[in-house]
């Protein structure tokens, strides 16, 4: 395996994980990504070159997500064939923990059966500094919701990664810590398994070295489910509208809900195959048309019946319809990303991770990232 590590003005304890790794597996590749952290860092990275890391380096801050796809570009380049360990800067994962992910990571692709690694940390331990403890209770709410998957420890960066899953890593959208979260949200999706290893909870100074933004960074990782809610409100208002005008010009309930519900459905349709769970092409167009065709169908069904018991209880038709869509949001949204939308994951059959579309003729990357030129970072 190599060791993969993304850095931004990094301190200290980037020395001492160097240090650490060096003393207990000699000779492990360990690469180094420098993120635009400026001239007052160069003694920090020269260092760290000194120590044997191999020092890469963005001009200018690019974000997480750029850097580790800087990182893996070198290694497919490289080390091919060999399992990536991208862990943070900050000291929080140890050097026995890498090389414990690092460990499972390569048992399984020994055994065919290659994975995701996650080190994951015991987050809501009572001793952990309280921001965190919030953040990750709120991020792992919303990534299950997102994701369709538990996860414990949805903002570590200590993963273990097969060489087989390289391409499929460099494809994967973000640049910043957003890039992390897609990986997750996405690779199950996809096909790829994934594995939890447990690891030391090390925490400095309250954590203020993170760069994990509890509300923004939340906001992200339950982006899918926010999307859904927009796409489902704009639909809500549409056929709302629809139904209003409907039953006032001909006064009759039921035909005016089927009318505004097709109308609306063939919004939703759309906005959520394009936007929320962003499938393209026109291939599954006409089975996913089918499914959310019968789906829309049950719920127009469970509509009638919630929206008629309702008013014939003396319920306004405004009050009933929030109520009833309130009710059906839920539902409507586990379907459509478990069933309806669904993807039919199929993983690439395990060769070496060297994508030949990063390649030139002379077999040197042509889409590595802005890296410095500096003979200082690499002596």
């Amino acid at each position: 395996m190599i060791v993969l590590i993304p850095a931004y003005e990094p301190g200290a304890a980037l020395l001492d994980l160097l240090r650490d790794l060096a003393a207990a597996a000699p000779g492990t590749p360990v690469v180094l990504v420098d993120d635009g952290s400026g001239p007052a860092y160069d003694a920090v990275f020269a260092e760290a070159s000194i120590l044997g890391a191999t020092v890469l380096g963005h001009v200018r801050n690019r974000g997480k997500g750029a850097a580790l796809r800087t990182g893996v570009t070198h290694a497919m380049h490289a080390f091919p064939g060999r399992a990536v360990v991208t862990a943070d800067a900050d000291g929080q994962h140890t050097a026995r923990d890498i090389l414990r992910v690092g460990d499972a990571t390569v048992a399984a692709v020994g055994r065919g059966d290659p994975v995701m690694v996650l080190g994951c940390r015991d987050v809501d331990r009572p001793g952990n500094p309280l921001r965190s403890r919030v953040g990750n209770r709120a991020a792992r709410a919303a990534f299950r919701a997102s994701a369709a998957w538990p996860l414990s420890d949805t903002q570590t960066g200590l993963r273990g990664i097969p060489a087989v899953m390289l391409p499929w890593l460099l494809q994967q959208r973000g640049d910043r810590f957003e890039y992390e979260q897609n990986v997750l949200l996405r690779c199950r999706r996809d096909g790829w398994s994934t594995v939890e290893v447990p690891i030391e909870t090390v925490y400095f100074a309250g954590n203020a070295s993170s760069h994990f933004r509890p509300v923004v960074d939340t906001l992200r990782i339950g982006m899918p489910l926010l999307l859904f809610a927009a796409s489902s409100l704009l639909s809500f208002a549409l056929d709302a509208v629809l139904l209003l005008v409907l039953h006032a010009a001909t006064g009759a309930l039921v035909p005016s809900i089927v009318a505004s519900r097709i109308v609306s459905a063939s919004v939703n349709f759309a906005l959520n195959r394009r936007v929320v769970f962003r499938r393209e092409g026109r291939g599954p167009l006409v089975r996913e048309a089918v499914r959310y065709a019968a789906l829309a169908a049950a719920l127009l069904a469970t509509n009638i019946a919630w929206m008629s018991a309702l008013t014939a209880l003396g319920m306004g038709i405004v009050p009933a319809k929030v109520a009833t869509e309130t009710a059906l949001f839920v539902l409507g949204y586990l379907i459509q990303r478990g069933v309806v939308f669904a993807r039919n994951p199929q993983r690439p059959p395990l060769e070496p991770a060297v994508n030949a579309s990063l390649m030139n003729g002379e077999g040197i990357p042509t889409r590595m990232e802005i890296v410095t030129t500096d003979p200082r970072r690499n002596p």
